[in-house]
C-alpha cells in the first residue's frame, strides 16, 4: 500500500521518454499526439473491460474532455514557445493548480512540506530552461497562456480521477473512461491529420510505444498510484518527467547540460524525494489514513 508514489514516479519516467520517441517519427505533432491518445485510450478502455460502465459519471466524462483538450493546448503551446518552455510551463504549473483545485473542490489542504517541495521542484524546472538557453518566439504570450491552460486541464482531470477513485471506482476503470473517451474525441483529429505515416515501420513502432507505453501503461500506473497517494503529491512527483526528458537528451541525443541545468536536476530530484516519503501523523502515513476513509 506504500508503493503509490513509486507507481506515480514510474509513470512519470515513461512520460519523460515520449519526446525522444517522438523524434523517430516524421509526422505532424498534432497527428502524433492524436494517434498516441487513440491507441493508448483504446488500450486502457479494453483493459478496464466491463468495469468501465461502473466508472461512468459526470466528473470522469468531463475529465475525458479535459484529457483531449490538454493535448491540443500542449501542442499549441510548444509550437509558439518552443518545446522546452512549453513543456515545463504546462507540466510545472500542474502541481500548483492540482493542489489548489483539490483544496477548493474537495477541501484537501496541501501540507507545508508539499508547498515547499513543489516550489523547489518548479525552481528546478526553471533552471532546466535557463540552462538550456531556450528562447521564445514572438508568440510567447499566447503560447504561455496555452501552456497555463494545459496545466489547469491536467490538474482538473487528475483531481477528478483521484476523487472518483477515492469514492470507490476502480483506478483502471476510471482511466479507461477518461482515455477511452478522449480517444473517441481525438479520432477525427487523427483522420483529418492523415495516417499515411503509420505505414512506415519506424513510425508504426514509435506510435505503438507512445500509445501503449507512454500512455496506456503509464496512466495505468498513475491510476494505481492515486489509490494511496494524495493527488497534489502525485502532481509534484510527475515533475520527474522533464528531468527524464533532459537526461535522455543528454545521453541519447548528445545534448549538453549547463551547470545551472545540473543544479536544477539535483534540486528537482531532492524535492521529489521529499514529496515521495509519506508524512506521519499519529503513527499512520497520509495514504493509510486516506485508505481508511474509502468505502
Amino acid at each position: 500500500m506504500r508503493n503509490g508514489p513509486l507507481a506515480v514516479v514510474a509513470a512519470s519516467v515513461l512520460w519523460g521518454t515520449a519526446g525522444t520517441a517522438g523524434l523517430l517519427v516524421s509526422a505532424d505533432s498534432v497527428a502524433l499526439a492524436a494517434a498516441r491518445l487513440v491507441i493508448g485510450g483504446a488500450a486502457l478502455a479494453l483493459l478496464a473491460g466491463k468495469g468501465v460502465t461502473k466508472a461512468i459519471r459526470p466528473g470522469v466524462l468531463l475529465a475525458a474532455v479535459a484529457v483531449a483538450a490538454y493535448q491540443l493546448c500542449f501542442f499549441a503551446a510548444v509550437s509558439r514557445t518552443g518545446v522546452a518552455i512549453g513543456t515545463v510551463v504546462a507540466i510545472g504549473s500542474g502541481p500548483v493548480f492540482t493542489g489548489l483545485l483539490s483544496w477548493v473542490l474537495h477541501g484537501r489542504r496541501p501540507s507545508g512540506r508539499w508547498s515547499a517541495a513543489t516550489a523547489a521542484a518548479i525552481c528546478g524546472c526553471a533552471a532546466l530552461i535557463v540552462g538550456g538557453g531556450a528562447e521564445a518566439g514572438g508568440q510567447v504570450v499566447s503560447g504561455l497562456l496555452f501552456a497555463l491552460l494545459g496545466g489547469v486541464l491536467y490538474a482538473f482531470y487528475a483531481v477528478m480521477a483521484a476523487h472518483a477513485i477515492g469514492q470507490g471506482a476502480g483506478s483502471g476503470a476510471v482511466m479507461g473512461v477518461m482515455f477511452g473517451g478522449a480517444a473517441l474525441i481525438m479520432l477525427p483529429v487523427l483522420l483529418v491529420s492523415g495516417v499515411a505515416w503509420l505505414g512506415e515501420p519506424r513510425g508504426l513502432l514509435a506510435v505503438l510505444y507512445l500509445g501503449l507505453g507512454t500512455t496506456a501503461l503509464s496512466y495505468f500506473l498513475y491510476g494505481r498510484g492515486l489509490r494511496t497517494t494524495p493527488v497534489a503529491t502525485a502532481a509534484t512527483l510527475a515533475l520527474a518527467e522533464p528531468a527524464v526528458a533532459a537526461l535522455l537528451g543528454l545521453v541519447v541525443l548528445g545534448e549538453r547540460l549547463a551547470p545551472i541545468s545540473i543544479a536544477g536536476l539535483v534540486m528537482l530530484a531532492l524535492s521529489l524525494v521529499a514529496v515521495a516519503v509519506p508524512e506521519k501523523a499519529d503513527g499512520q502515513t497520509v495514504p493509510e489514513r486516506e485508505l481508511e476513509s474509502l468505502p
